[in-house]
């Protein structure tokens, strides 16, 4: 089972030809992060996420809102 950090969130309903998720979610991974890009249907909203392996106390607490989304 993996936790989930949400980096940041984006409104679904951008401009046209805009892609504000995925761009935020490259330049991530240019400085090293896992980063993803996934869509909560609860809040009509694109989420930057980075998934964590689960390793004990330390572990990021799993995100209720994203669970279905993932």
């Amino acid at each position: 089972m993996n936790s989930r950090v949400v980096l940041e969130r984006f409104p679904a309903g951008g401009p046209r030809g805009s892609w504000p998720a995925e761009d935020f979610a490259r330049a991530r991974r240019m400085e090293g992060q896992r980063a993803e890009v996934v869509m909560d249907l609860a809040s009509d909203a694109f989420l930057v996420i980075v998934r964590e392996p689960v390793t004990g106390e330390s572990a990021v607490t799993d995100l209720p809102e994203i669970a279905a989304a993932a």
